[in-house]
């Protein structure tokens, strides 16, 4: 639960200041650094940024009174604009799920140097 919050963190203060893709930065460093089990690590991931960008889309939802997400979902013809707010979300935590999955990886794989 600790590395959720610590990428919930990161991830929140890099998407101030870099591109949407810097959210795979925390990812790889913690889940690197803390080296879970493979599920354990693309769980947590996802957790914290399907609550991170989940919840920014759901204040930004409910700030403009869904004038924004009602539109996007006219545009990708969705339906719903809560499932924009879903879709949203679910992405975040499969962009940060993959990367720390990918960190836990790293550190799992073994090296083998020849020194002939």
């Amino acid at each position: 639960m600790f590395l959720t919050v610590l990428i919930l963190i990161s991830a929140f203060i890099l998407n101030l200041l870099l591109p949407w893709w810097s959210i795979v930065i925390p990812g790889l460093v913690f889940g690197y650094y803390f080296n879970e089990k493979a599920l354990t690590s693309f769980g947590l991931g996802f957790l914290a940024l399907f609550s991170l960008w989940g919840g920014q889309a759901l204040y930004i939802h409910i700030a403009n009174e869904g004038i924004l997400s009602t539109r996007i979902a006219e545009m990708l013809q969705i339906g719903s604009p809560l499932l924009v707010v879903l879709i949203t979300g679910f992405l975040g935590g499969l962009v940060s799920g993959l990367a720390t999955l990918t960190g836990s990886l790293i550190k799992e794989t073994p090296r083998k140097f020849d020194s002939k």
